[in-house]
Parts: structure tokens; sequence; C-alpha cells
């Protein structure tokens, strides 16, 4: 079976998460992104939407976690962004990043990002 890799990228979220309480009061932009691993033979030859992952559900999935979720640190988002696909996606393995661009740190100009990868 041939591992292929369906990406997702620059999704843009509104969230109250962070360590400072003015990031849990006022909130700010997440970016995230994900690389879903597959087989994906079977669409590209069938050229059926059934014969692959719907974006639109796995774009809810992540939507859910990062909206109502509360977490402290941008490495909860990620793994629980990576453990809700991993459960509720036929998939055998997940890269998922997310940024924080306006992180509260002195000096910071371009955020943090945070990547992980987890298996099925």
């Amino acid at each position: 079976m041939a591992i292929d890799a369906l990406k997702i990228n620059d999704m843009v979220f509104y969230a109250f998460h962070g360590l400072e309480s003015c990031e849990k009061a006022q909130g700010q932009r997440f970016e995230v992104d994900v690389e879903l691993a597959l087989d994906l033979s079977h669409a590209g030859n069938s050229d059926r939407i059934e014969d692959t992952i719907d974006v639109n559900a796995v774009y809810e999935i992540i939507e859910e976690v990062v909206l109502e979720g509360d977490f402290n640190l941008v490495e909860a988002v990620a793994e629980h962004i990576a453990a809700s696909l991993l459960n509720k996606v036929n998939i055998n393995e997940v890269r998922v990043r997310v940024r924080k661009p306006h992180a509260p740190l002195k000096g910071l100009t371009g955020g943090i990002e945070v990547e992980i990868q987890r298996t099925a």
C-alpha cells in the first residue's frame, strides 16, 4: 500500500489559549497545517470523492478542538488535534503544525510554531 499525503494548510482560527491571562481574555490568531498520511491511489484512479478523505470534515474536527478546547500550550493544541484526527478519520499518520504568530514574548516578531507527528 502506498502512503501518500493530503495536506491542508493555513487554517486560521481566533482562540483563547495561552499561559498569560491576557491571552485567555483577549484571544489571538492561531494557524494550523495538517498532513494526513494515507493511500490516495484509489481516489486518484476513481476520481470519486467517496474514495478519499472529506477535507471539510477534517476542518470541522480541527475547528472543534481549537475553538472549544481550553489549552495553555500550543503543544497541547497540536496533540489534541492529532489525537482527534487519528480517532475520527481513516488515516495512518498525521503531522500537525500549530502557529501562534503573535505570542506575547519579549523581542519575538515571528511567532512560535510547534510541529508534531503521530501514528495510529
